[in-house]
């Protein structure tokens, strides 16, 4: 049995879930980003008690078809974005498509209908994320990541930069560098 968890978007919320599966004696087969394969059938009162308990997290069990579906975006997009070692060489609506199996169009318009935002901005809201972490890492310079994240240039990923975060992305590393120098000075 295939259960759908809202805002699970992490490693810690797997290991939240898989915890909460095993207090209710819940076996699992896996558990992955916004979905969980458990071995026997769940009764109403364990889901209530799951339900109750993921909210704690700040986690929701989903029962809607249409918030399931929209949660398997989101995370195909976060894998694809936040734990893939490289973004797919197709069109991410082809990628997106293509893992979940439906036509991009009616995923798109299910997205903007519920989200209020189009899956190409959540993508760039989430590009945006991995450039940050990225950032901070220190690993890269901006040209590698831009690289990295697909974009056609490296005035482009400043351009989309600072159209979400309002700074450039060396103002943004300078400031955090600022930041942790007087965090070791208290």
């Amino acid at each position: 049995m295939i259960i759908y968890i809202k805002y699970m978007v992490s490693l810690r919320c797997k290991l939240v879930v898989k915890e909460e599966l095993k207090k209710l004696g819940l076996h699992h087969i896996n558990v992955d980003l916004g979905t969980v394969e458990i071995l026997e059938d769940i009764t109403q009162k364990q889901k209530k008690e799951l339900k109750k308990n993921l909210l704690k997290y700040g986690l929701e069990l989903l029962d809607d078809r249409r918030n399931i579906l929209i949660e398997k975006i989101k995370s195909v997009i976060i894998e694809m974005i936040h734990y893939s070692d490289e973004l797919p060489k197709v069109n991410y609506s082809d990628y997106i498509s293509e893992q979940l199996g439906y036509d991009y169009t009616y995923l798109s318009n299910i997205f903007s209908e519920v989200k209020g935002i189009t899956i190409q901005q959540f993508i760039i809201i989430h590009k945006i994320e991995r450039v940050k972490e990225l950032l901070l890492y220190d690993e890269l310079n901006l040209t590698e990541i831009s690289y990295q994240l697909h974009y056609s240039s490296v005035a482009h990923l400043s351009n989309q930069f600072k159209k979400i975060t309002g700074l450039t992305p060396s103002y943004y590393k300078k400031i955090k560098k600022m930041r942790r120098r007087n965090l070791e000075d208290l």
